[in-house]
């Protein structure tokens, strides 16, 4: 895909989601930090209700391990891995107080040291918190972006060193809320239709479904 097609692409995209944002519901940078640890292998909707009421009164780490693990792990049992993700949750928590005063620090090597904190959680927090220019690529991004050819990889890393690599400086910002979005509702994994995609004349996928 050339420069001038990819171009094109986001512009199709931007205009198609110009309010495009997180799905996570959040109002301070522990509360994402928290729910983007919840939402690995989770749906966003299942999220935002076990946080609903856990936010009200426990959205500090001091809060959070007042509540304890086991009693944590109760409030998020309708979310998967809600054992382990508790456990991880209240080591951060630890580790935040211990070293960062209790802030999320703003760094990848800081947050990616933090238990449940992968690249792609990292990503989140670094760009939905701090506004850096970083391209979360979860199962949504790696799809669409070797089935339309804007990015290849046969790896989530890859995939996201490529999009860094092609992605116009005037997108970065935004570029992973447009691509997640738009693989999560419209170039699903089944069942998706190229007759509603506004990247359908730029998209180099051969196997199109109209």
């Amino acid at each position: 895909m050339n420069a001038r097609t990819i171009t094109r692409l986001y512009q199709k995209l931007a205009a198609s989601l110009p309010d495009a944002r997180a799905e996570l519901e959040y109002s301070s940078n522990f509360e994402l930090l928290v729910a983007v640890i919840l939402s690995a292998q989770a749906t966003d909707k299942s999220v935002n209700q076990a946080t609903a009421n856990l936010y009200t009164t426990h959205n500090t780490p001091q809060a959070l391990l007042t509540l304890g693990q086991s009693r944590l792990q109760r409030t998020i049992k309708m979310i998967g891995l809600a054992p382990t993700k508790a456990k991880n949750i209240i080591k951060t928590c630890h580790i935040l107080i211990e070293k960062h005063e209790s802030e999320v620090p703003d760094s990848r090597e800081e947050l990616e040291a933090l238990p449940g904190v992968g690249r792609k959680t990292a990503n989140v927090v670094l760009n939905e918190a701090f506004g850096m220019p970083t391209i979360a690529v979860d199962t949504h991004v790696f799809r669409l972006s070797n089935r339309t050819g804007l990015a290849h990889g046969a790896t989530v890393q890859k995939v996201e060193e490529q999009l860094l690599k092609v992605t116009p400086k005037k997108w970065l910002s935004n570029a992973h809320r447009y691509l997640i979005l738009h693989g999560r509702y419209v170039c699903k994994a089944k069942n998706f239709s190229c007759r509603d995609c506004v990247i359908d004349k730029e998209c180099e996928f051969e196997n199109k479904v109209y």
